[in-house]
């Protein structure tokens, strides 16, 4: 990485759509909410540990703990279960497939095949991780600050008793790993009372900002995934975004556009790429922005596709469909590889006016191509230009938009850092599922169903 900005905002496209004035007038209110956010004064400041996190966790003694558990993992193992859900999980996933490729567990590497359980209550896939795990060493992971959220607890009390039946109670201690509360909660009551070795979800980090914690980097060091250069990239992140010009802090400027676009009734934001690395980096961009800004009645959907895929599904809906869109491209100018098209002689199907040509300038035309349409039909694009695939331009990422998530926020009058919405369902699923203390709403939920 250069000592220049990494992750850079090309705006050029937004001239259809956004004055320069409206951008000068937001700007106050955008410096506003920076200065909330840097002295913890605004909503939901009790979860903002996040904030220095580049600055002060590579020091700590877990960081170093985390790098040699690694590595013990990595010498016990062919498979390492990683239990978790929401941000106990997206974060690692995301960035594992962006750094190493979603094929990860398929190519021969001397690395551990890596599986994510807990983030769903469906049996079938559950039974076909235990598959993959037949003849295999195994080690668990598993993420959860109280313990007691329903998807994982359930994963991880079936994979506790598989553990314990394969490998008995004493060795399978030595092979599960917990990152919880530090000190209180069902699963760090458990890791103390068995001597379950045991990280720390910090309790001012709420679990969409945790992946720079032992939540994320404890599976992406497993992966081998080099967490200096995607810690140091985040502190290029956290150094850059204090830069008070709103015209050279791209950060900042990525919030006050998707505001100023908000406020002209584009509601909904794609985000999209046209590397298929980037997929679960759009989930986890879903859940940061979703369950941050969605409450009040307010808030920014976030979807996302990834192109050219889905050119060719919802293409159409997002060139000629109702103008709520906005998308923001995130354009990866050198990938890890590249392929060269070759001429053939009898040229079937047309295309030896490709020969010659690298397969990601196809990708990048079909890039420039499509973002031209888009516009020319009406839909705002903004462009967040990435280097490379590495881990420092992925940590300036994570941080940039984690800290961007947070000024939308509150230029939206949220709290960014809570996700009161979340428990309607559980209630009702445990009230189903007969809970005690959860009667009187079963009943009625019973009499609405019948």
């Amino acid at each position: 990485m250069t000592e220049e900005m990494p992750v850079i905002l090309n705006d050029k496209y937004l001239a259809d759509f956004v004055r320069k004035d409206e951008l000068d007038g937001i700007a106050p209110c955008i410096m506003a909410a920076a200065e909330i956010l840097e002295k913890k004064s605004g909503q939901g400041n009790d979860f903002l540990g996040w904030l220095d996190l580049p600055t002060i966790y590579p020091k700590t003694e877990e960081y170093a703990r985390i790098k040699e558990t690694a590595l013990k993992i990595q010498k016990q193992c062919d498979v390492l279960i990683v239990i978790g859900i929401g941000g106990s999980y997206l974060g690692a996933r995301a960035a594992l497939e962006f750094l190493k490729t979603p094929q990860y567990n398929e190519l021969k590497k001397e690395t551990p095949n890596i599986y994510f359980v807990g983030n769903n209550i469906s049996a079938d896939h559950l039974t076909n991780i235990f598959s993959l795990c037949e003849g295999k060493e195994v080690c668990v992971n598993v993420i959860s600050k109280s313990g007691t959220t329903t998807e994982p607890a359930i994963a991880f009390r079936i994979f506790k008793e598989y553990m314990e039946n394969r490998y008995g109670k004493e060795e399978a201690v030595k092979r599960i790993y917990c990152t919880t509360d530090k000190a209180k909660g069902t699963l760090k009551s458990l890791a103390d009372d068995l001597g379950y070795e045991t990280f720390v979800v910090p309790d001012d980090v709420g679990g969409r900002f945790s992946v720079l914690t032992a939540v994320g980097l404890l599976p992406l060091a497993v992966a081998g995934v080099d967490l200096d250069a995607l810690m140091n990239g985040a502190l290029k992140a956290y150094e850059d975004a204090k830069e008070s010009d709103l015209q050279k802090n791209h950060c900042y400027r990525y919030a006050a556009y998707r505001n100023i676009l908000y406020r002209k009734g584009k509601t909904v934001e794609v985000s999209c790429s046209y590397e298929p690395c980037f997929a679960m980096m759009c989930e986890w961009i879903k859940q940061l922005y979703g369950e941050s800004e969605g409450k009040d009645g307010k808030g920014i959907y976030p979807t996302s596709a990834i192109f050219s895929t889905d050119l060719h599904s919802l293409g159409q809906y997002i060139q000629d469909g109702s103008r709520i869109l906005f998308e923001t491209v995130y354009h990866i100018q050198k990938t890890h590889s590249d392929v060269v098209i070759q001429h053939i002689a009898d040229n079937f199907d047309g295309l030896n006016f490709l020969a010659g040509k690298h397969l990601q300038e196809v990708n990048d035309n079909a890039f420039m191509g499509t973002m031209l349409s888009h516009v020319e039909g009406g839909v705002p694009n903004m462009v967040l230009e990435l280097p490379d695939v590495s881990e420092a331009t992925l940590g300036y990422l994570i941080y940039f938009l984690e800290k961007a998530c947070a000024i939308s926020g509150y230029l939206l009058g949220v709290n960014p850092f809570d996700q009161p919405g979340v428990e309607g369902y559980k209630k009702n699923m445990f009230a189903l599922l007969g809970k005690p203390g959860y009667e009187d709403l079963a009943e009625t939920l019973t009499k609405k169903l019948s």
